[in-house]
């Protein structure tokens, strides 16, 4: 029989030794008070401590428990699987099908009246690095959902491009004349060259002074001239990257990724007064995208250029233009996703980057399309009509996949226009080398596209102008290029024909509306509005008015 005296083993319905353990007695309300007066409690009165009841189960010291959120994976992969989760993911749109490079489509509400009036002037004083912008128009013969097409405002010509230039940059009304108070800044030219030979002017009228008194300042400022891409940074001067090829006025010296070499005659300057004329030739479209795309031969493709393609076959780019209309300061813009640098050529413009850039360096057969070059390009500089030499040959390769577009992740801009897969490689029509002017602190120049020229080219045939005198350079036979070359055309010819390219693919953005059933009114209509394929639907759905952008003071 056991002992009554000896311990018990605890039963089921004994407290568990924590909870055996005596907690902290409440004390009496004057325990903390001191008993005679000190000097933190001089009237000695006793001071009751509020002692806190213990915690309920499903607390924490006394405070609610908190209830444990999901992370954010968790619930986009409930979202992803028909959970209920109010920050799901969006459902994937369809991707897109090898070859289909259909437009971007975004439905729009009909135009205002007031989006059919012509745009009055240039009024952007800044420069979006990933968004190109041109002006368009509401016109009632486009009547699918897109409304709008391409325009141009005055002045109606070849011109420096107001809207594609640096800030703090001042020109003239006419867009020839440009200068600026502060450091190099560049303005591309609304005109593009893809192919062809070409030829432009400049007269320095503000730079290194000719005659120097006592007492006068060197120079007046400084300019470059050249070639730009698209791509090319326009806080910069000509000839700052890979992207651009530039004539500084000290020395004459040439430019290309800031590695400025000796090309003029030693002691030359080019100074105010003077007229430099610049003449880029390239090749044809046909051969630059064999280039690009990997299918140069020049023991077959060299000769099929220089005979005109005799296999009668004509090749047409492929033109495809992601764009949106915005309103800026009651003006209308087309807003389309800009092109950026490539990390090969920004390998190439750092020295320090490798022995990759030594090893391969730019040819038309190049593993990496950025790095491709043109057969038969240059481009060449005269002095005051007087033939100076061919400073660059073998220019970049411009179209795409040599030059790509800002990716999703870099696009951010008002529309809110990414691209999609395979989409950064398109040809928009506006990739090409631009004329491009840089002046730095006072540096003007005056730009001359043509037709009539102050010191025309040889070979080159114009009209006389009226009241003025065509003044023609001297100079021996060895100083001009060689006989048989195609005769080089003035620039304002081309942008007559970037226009009828700019009336041409509209009419095709159109067409293409209407063959794939987008047309108002259509029976297609709200079935693609629901995310069928070809029509790209804003975020939240359709919109009343197109979207307007804000531009900081």
């Amino acid at each position: 029989m056991a002992d009554p005296s000896s311990p018990q083993p605890p039963s089921e319905t004994t407290p568990s030794l924590i909870s055996s353990i005596p907690q902290k007695r409440a004390l009496p309300d004057d325990t903390h008070s001191p008993a005679v007066p000190s000097p933190l409690n001089p009237d000695g009165k006793s001071q009751k401590v509020q002692i806190q009841p213990p915690a309920e189960e499903g607390t924490t010291m006394g405070r609610e428990k908190r209830t444990k959120k999901e992370s954010l994976k968790k619930r986009e992969s409930k979202g992803a699987t028909g959970g209920d989760s109010s920050r799901a993911s969006p459902t994937p749109k369809p991707k897109e099908q090898p070859g289909e490079m259909a437009p971007l489509r975004y439905k729009l509400a009909p135009p205002k009246i007031t989006d059919f009036d012509l745009p009055r002037g240039p009024v952007f004083t800044s420069h979006h690095e990933n968004f190109h912008y041109t002006h368009c128009i509401a016109d009632p013969t486009f009547p699918s959902m897109f409304y709008y097409r391409n325009t141009e405002p005055e002045p109606y010509g070849a011109h420096l491009n107001f809207e594609d230039a640096a800030s703090h940059m001042y020109f003239d009304q006419q867009g020839t004349h440009v200068t600026s108070d502060k450091g190099f800044r560049m303005a591309r030219a609304n005109v593009a060259v893809r192919e062809g030979r070409w030829y432009w002017e400049c007269k320095v009228t503000r730079g290194i002074l000719k005659k120097k008194n006592e007492g006068d300042p060197e120079s007046h400022g400084h300019i470059r001239l050249g070639f730009a891409r698209r791509e090319a940074s326009l806080d910069a001067p000509v000839g700052f990257d890979a992207y651009s090829y530039g004539i500084r006025d000290k020395s004459g010296q040439k430019i290309h990724m800031s590695r400025p070499k000796d090309f003029f005659p030693e002691g030359e300057d080019i100074k105010e007064g003077d007229v430099i004329g610049l003449e880029i030739q390239l090749p044809s479209e046909r051969l630059h995208r064999k280039v690009v795309q990997g299918h140069y031969n020049p023991a077959v493709d060299l000769i099929a250029e220089d005979e005109g393609h005799p296999d009668g076959i004509s090749e047409y780019p492929n033109i495809i233009r992601d764009r949106i209309p915005i309103r800026f300061k009651a003006h209308i813009y087309f807003e389309k996703i800009d092109y950026h640098t490539t990390k090969e050529l920004e390998e190439l413009m750092n020295p320090s980057s490798g022995p990759n850039n030594s090893s391969e360096p730019p040819n038309p057969n190049h593993t990496s399309p950025a790095l491709r070059t043109l057969p038969n390009s240059y481009i060449k500089v005269y002095k005051n009509g007087k033939f100076m030499g061919t400073p660059f040959t073998d220019l970049l390769a411009f179209l795409p996949p040599a030059s790509r577009m800002v990716n999703n992740q870099q696009a951010g801009g008002s529309g809110g226009a990414g691209v999609l897969g395979g989409r950064d490689v398109l040809d928009d029509g506006s990739v090409g080398y631009y004329p491009a002017v840089s002046v730095f602190r006072g540096g003007a120049v005056e730009c001359n596209f043509g037709p009539n020229f102050w010191y025309p080219p040889p070979e080159f045939s114009q009209q006389q102008p009226q009241g003025e005198d065509v003044i023609v350079a001297e100079g021996d036979a060895s100083q001009k290029p060689e006989a048989g070359e195609n005769q080089p055309r003035a620039l304002a010819d081309r942008y007559d024909e970037q226009i009828v390219e700019d009336i041409l693919y509209d009419i095709v953005d159109e067409v293409g509306f209407w063959s794939l059933g987008l047309g108002r009114g259509g029976s297609k209509d709200e079935k693609l509005a629901e995310g069928g394929t070809g029509l790209a639907m804003p975020p939240g759905g359709g919109r009343e008015e197109i979207k307007e952008l804000v531009q900081d003071d």
